[in-house]
């Protein structure tokens, strides 16, 4: 892999401690959510932070997609990630689902751009094999 860019993030203290990314861009309170039993304090967590990385980069490879298609995708598009955190052997798992809204074309159009962003996404392909991920065009 040619490398283009690379993140850098720093955490201290786990779940309900913070994380910094080495530029200063970011420097965030963690906080446990009472469903995974913690106080739900002010801070944010890694699969709210999954989740808006993973809608991020599926909608920049869903627009990739779709400009080497040359169909045009409205402005309004979105992606919601929902990343579920569960028990799984012998620990914990993730899944996710992603609900897709392409305003201005038709479904099985949409669908088919969808799937060929699923191959195409970074995150995707990061999580194949690993954990669910369902895809719904919206």
């Amino acid at each position: 892999m040619e490398i283009l860019y690379t993140a850098t993030a720093t955490s201290k203290g786990g779940r309900d401690g913070g994380a910094k990314t080495s530029d200063g861009k970011l420097d965030l309170a963690l906080s446990v959510p009472k469903a995974m039993g913690g106080d739900d304090g002010p801070g944010t967590n890694p699969e709210q932070l999954f989740a808006c990385g993973y809608a991020a980069c599926f909608l920049g490879a869903l627009k990739a997609v779709a400009g080497k298609e040359k169909i045009k995708v409205s402005n309004d598009t979105t992606v919601t990630a929902k990343v579920h955190f569960g028990k799984k052997e012998p620990g914990f798992g993730l899944a996710v689902e992603l609900e897709i809204n392409i305003p201005g074309i038709d479904k099985a159009q949409a669908e088919d751009l969808v799937k060929k962003a699923h191959e195409f996404c970074p995150y995707s392909r990061a999580t194949r094999n690993n954990i669910d991920v369902k895809l719904t065009v919206v």
